[in-house]
């Protein structure tokens, strides 16, 4: 393998010449004209992409610079309307982050992100990766950024053949052999960019990478087979019920769920746990009817069946638990949610 800063300067070379158009990217050209990238919509940018894929992430982070272009924008908002707003990115948690993260930054740091790798972490939903992305990215601080894609790249490059998760540390100090002190925010999404487009995890290009005579594991014929990974344990199912009311007038009973917690924050159908078995519990005693089939949802750590019964309440009705919307969209609900809505819209229009 030649010398680190060689590697580097060729890698910078291609993602010069080559580099992905983002909405949130200051590009090479952009970058040499003086233009320097925004911490903010760095910042949004990849809270949105943690564990999101690209083309899931661009049309949220247009919208949501729209609504609220500064982080003075977005700490004034209110909760359910960025709640909404992130509605089908999943991963709830990252909004509540968001909210609380902004706050921070606008109302205590007068809106200015720290610069440094130590400063970033403090701030709530930052961590280690979202923080050195950050503090490469939009300060040019020489910080090892590792992603899905960086981890694939080194473990090609170096021909790292522990399996997944417990080599990380190993790929982690592999990357950071090769960060440059020149340039360090385009080398880090020069390197994201080579493995998503170049050195992809199945039929990498490697007759067009500009690593391709450094690659220990194209030397040894086995880059396709890497990173390689511990077998994964099935996911369990779990069961739950989803009690989908309309009022007389139009309105419709939801619940907001718990701050913590799977889907925290958000607007969701009342109902019980989740569990080995539905857990029957309904908001008001009503006449409930059992719809035909069920929704199915994968969340990161398990299966989701969901019966959905349905059930038309009086003018007067006095649920237990939740509240009437009377105008509900149902692109304020997670997908879930949404999935019970579009079993259930049929039967309570």
């Amino acid at each position: 393998m030649r010398d680190a800063g060689v590697m580097a300067g060729e890698l910078l070379d291609w993602y010069d010449r080559h580099a992905r158009d983002m909405p949130w990217r200051v590009g090479p050209a952009d970058r040499a004209a003086g233009i320097a990238p925004d911490p903010y919509a760095v910042w949004m940018s990849e809270v949105m992409l943690q564990q999101t894929t690209v083309a899931a992430v661009r049309d949220y982070f247009t919208r949501f610079m729209a609504l609220w272009p500064t982080v003075h924008d977005l700490a004034n908002a209110e909760d359910a309307r960025v709640m909404g707003e992130w509605a089908g990115l999943g991963y709830y948690a990252r909004a509540r982050n968001l909210l609380k993260c902004a706050r921070v930054v606008s109302r205590e740091l007068d809106g200015a992100f720290p610069d440094t790798l130590d400063g970033l972490k403090a701030l709530p939903g930052i961590g280690p990766y979202t923080a050195a992305a950050i503090a490469a990215i939009a300060f040019d601080r020489s910080e090892t950024v590792v992603d899905g894609n960086v981890e694939r790249v080194m473990a090609r490059l170096f021909c790292i053949e522990d399996p997944m998760p417990g080599s990380k540390p190993a790929l982690r100090d592999a990357a950071a052999t090769l960060t440059p002190k020149a340039r360090p925010g385009d080398y880090a999404q020069a390197v994201m960019d080579l493995g998503a487009t170049i050195c992809t995890p199945k039929s990498p290009a490697c007759g067009i990478c500009p690593w391709r005579d450094d690659c220990a594991g194209r030397a040894k014929g086995v880059q396709a087979a890497l990173p390689a990974r511990e077998a994964k344990k099935p996911k369990p199912i779990r069961h739950g019920i989803a009690y989908i009311a309309r009022r007389t007038d139009g309105a419709w009973l939801v619940e907001t769920r718990p701050d913590k917690g799977l889907l925290g924050g958000m607007l969701g159908w009342p109902g019980g746990d989740w569990g080995d078995e539905a857990e029957d519990l309904p908001p008001i005693a009503a006449d409930w009817a059992d719809l035909p089939g069920d929704v199915r949802h994968t969340f990161t750590h398990f299966h989701l069946i969901l019966r959905v019964r349905t059930a038309t309440l009086p003018q007067d009705a006095a649920p237990e638990r939740g509240h009437f919307e009377p105008r509900l969209a149902p692109s304020d609900l997670p997908t879930v949610m949404r999935k019970a809505f579009d079993l259930a819209r049929g039967t309570l229009s």
